[in-house]
Parts: structure tokens; C-alpha cells; sequence
């Protein structure tokens, strides 16, 4: 049965695809929905086979298609105050409101939407859905899907459009990113003999300082070429949680907080790593110094590479065709649009709703950008059917 791009959405919607659990109703529904019209698509699960990516192949068996890339995943609701049910979308004034609506069950609809249309119009060059897990916790459901589509002989697309919310504008840049999980490991004493122990937290505190100076030291440079149009326009060093310790009058024992960076185009993820753990390793020798059993566990938890502007890249030259805007527009958060590139394919970003609606209580998506996405979808099958 063909649905509407909108009763798509509502279907997506219902299924509360939060990161921490699984995805597996929504892609047994989306398995079903293409099976429909006669479409066969590929699982790609996790390790544990809790959560999986799907993708499928519509039309001809040749190269030069298109790849229409969204993620299942959502953030959280727990602790927002929403007007509505989350996972139910209310329409009002002119707006949709949902859970993923925006960020990005909306793409992920207007996407399904295009297998019947490409069908009916007898496309002549592929149309490829490509749908991912786990991209709000670092963009790690995508990686293993894409080596996939590459070593199961997927013919290889000319365009891959990752649709996260843009306004319906071309992005064609945005930052890296490497966030690692800190955990300070100090010596307990009394604090009146601080001394003879090791503050977990105090010295975290030497690592979290390091970052201010190193934003300040950024921010004084000026930007390159390729980090000219972002906001801001260098790399950023970020502590967003921080937890430990046990009483006022005790150095901590431990001592745990997330490391992140935002790394602009054109500087390498692999040497930023290198100073970071040469700055760790730093930390650690003067903790051990003191107490032998102090130390630091630094994991990797995620590491995104960043999507660079191509010279002539036919992603980009597609989707302005289509889009009509040439205007350079770059975003400084992260999508599975770098891991694309990083694999070979040409990659661009285009998707409606605005992105600071993306993980807000009262999520939404107006109605006039899921109208401009459809129109959008429209046009896009009517060019691989010429």
C-alpha cells in the first residue's frame, strides 16, 4: 500500500527510536514498506543485533545514482516539557510537531516516499535509501553500512544527499569531530593532608583549563580558507558533563566528564588526537608521581570526519540544479555526510525543517518546508527518469 510522505512521517514518528534503545520496529516496518512494491533491502545490524541500518536499491542495476541518507535514531524526551505527545505528530499553526520531525524522520519520510514515485516514473538511474543507527550518540551506525553498500557490490551512487534539516540549503562543508569518555582515577585522603593524595577532580580541572587556552589560542589565529565560513571559524575544545568526588573534606577519587571536539575542514583529526593524549599523558605522570595508583582512562567514543567542499563535485552540482541556490553555506555540527565522502562518494547536505528545532522540547517541522521537501523529492525523480 503506498502511503503519503506525511502518513510516513506519522508512522516514523510513533516508534520512540531513542538512541539507548533499539530501531528494530521501524526497520521491520520500513523492510515491509518496500517489500511492498517489490524492493529488496539489506540489513546491516549491530553486534549485539539490537539495533540495524537498512539499505535498498530502486531501479536499474547500473552506476550513477542517487543515495538518500537519513538516520533513525532520536535524542531523548526524558526531562522536556512537551505540549504534546512526542511520538505522535500534532499538527498546529502551520507546524508539525514530533519527536524527529525535524531531526530527521521527516527526511527519512519524504526519502520512503520516492520508491513508489521511481517505480511509476521508470527511473534511469538508481535511486539508493540508505538509513542509519546510533548517529545521535557519534555517527557509529553509519561507517559499517557504507563499507556494506561498497564490498556487497552496491552499483556506486554519483550523489549521496544526507537530508538533515538545512532550510532546503546546499551544505557542502562541516566539522569533524572526536569525543572521548574521562575518567580521572585520584588517591584519597583528608584534605587537610592534600598533599599525600591525588584530586581526581582537581586534576581534571588541569585538562578542562587546557582546553580553555586552547580555544583562546584558536580563536586568536587567523581562519583558513576552509574554516573561513563557519561558526565560529576554527576548531573548538568542548566539556559539556562533568561528574565525581565523594565529601567536601576528601580528594576525589574519581572524576568523570566527556572531551569533545569540533575540528574545521582542513586540519588533521589524527594530530589533534596526538596532542590531546600527549596532554593526558602529561596529567598522568604528575598524578602517578604523587600516588602510583592514579591515572587517567581516555576512551574514544567517536570520531566523525569532517565533509570538505569538492571541486566540482557532482553531489554539489545536482542538488543546486535542483535546490536553485548557490549560495556556500557550512554547519559546524557533524553528519554521516563525512563518512561518505571519506569512502569515495560525493556528498552534499539538503533536508528540510531548521536545525534549531533539532533535540528541542516541542520538536517541530513547519508544514511549508515539508511541502518545499516533497516538491523537492519530486523534482529529484523526475531528473533520474530523464
Amino acid at each position: 500500500m503506498t502511503l503519503t510522505a506525511r502518513d510516513l512521517m506519522d508512522r516514523l514518528v510513533g516508534f520512540p527510536t531513542v538512541s539507548r534503545d533499539s530501531n528494530l520496529d521501524l526497520i521491520d516496518f520500513v523492510e515491509d514498506y518496500l517489500s511492498g512494491f517489490g524492493v529488496a533491502s539489506t540489513r546491516v545490524p549491530n553486534e549485539d543485533g539490537t539495533k540495524a541500518a537498512l539499505y535498498a536499491h530502486i531501479g536499474p542495476e547500473v552506476d550513477g545514482g542517487v543515495v538518500l541518507s537519513g538516520h533513525t535514531d532520536v535524542v531523548p524526551v526524558d526531562g522536556q516539557a512537551w505540549d504534546t505527545d512526542p511520538f505522535t505528530v500534532t499538527e498546529r499553526q502551520g507546524k508539525l510537531y514530533g519527536r524527529g520531525t525535524c531531526d530527521m524522520k521527516g527526511f527519512d519520510a519524504l526519502a520512503l516516499s520516492a520508491v513508489p514515485l521511481a517505480l511509476e516514473r521508470g527511473i534511469k538511474r538508481p535511486l539508493q535509501i540508505a538509513l542509519s543507527y546510533d548517529e545521535e550518540v557519534g555517527c557509529t551506525g553509519a561507517p559499517p553500512m557504507i563499507d556494506h553498500m561498497v564490498s556487497h557490490g552496491l552499483p556506486r551512487a554519483d550523489t549521496v544527499l544526507v537530508g538533515e534539516p538545512s532550510m532546503m540549503k546546499v551544505v557542502t562543508g562541516h566539522k569533524g569531530g572526536i569525543g572521548y569518555k574521562m575518567h580521572f582515577r585520584g588517591f584519597e585522603v583528608h584534605s587537610s593532608l592534600a598533599p599525600q593524595g591525588v584530586s581526581a577532580i582537581m586534576m581534571a580541572a588541569k585538562l578542562i583549563n587546557w582546553a580553555n587556552e586552547v580555544n583562546a589560542e584558536n580563536a586568536a589565529k587567523t581562519p583558513s580558507d576552509l574554516a573561513a565560513d563557519f561558526v565560529p571559524p576554527y576548531t573548538t575544545l568542548h566539556i559539556g558533563t562533568i561528574s565525581g568526588g565523594t565529601a567536601h573534606n576528601i580528594t576525589a577519587k574519581d572524576c568523570h566528564f566527556g572531551f569533545d571536539f569540533r575540528i574545521v575542514p582542513g586540519e588533521d583529526i589524527g594530530a589533534w588526537q596526538a596532542r590531546f593524549m600527549d596532554k593526558v599523558a602529561e596529567i598522568e605522570a604528575e598524578m602517578k608521581a604523587v600516588r602510583p595508583e592514579a591515572g587517567i582512562t581516555a576512551e574514544q567514543y567517536f570520531s566523525v570526519p569532517g565533509l570538505r567542499p569538492e571541486e566540482d563535485g557532482k553531489a554539489e552540482a545536482m542538488i543546486r540544479r535542483l535546490t536553485g541556490d548557490n549560495a556556500s553555506n557550512v554547519v559546524s555540527y557533524g553528519t554521516e555526510a563525512g563518512q561518505f565522502q571519506e569512502r569515495g562518494y560525493s556528498a552534499v547536505i539538503c533536508g528540510p525543517g531548521d536545525i534549531a528545532q533539532a533535540h528541542q522540547p516541542n520538536e517541530f517541522i513547519t508544514v511549508d518546508q515539508f511541502r518545499q521537501g516533497e516538491a523537492f523529492i519530486g523534482r529529484l525523480v523526475d531528473m533520474l527518469a530523464e
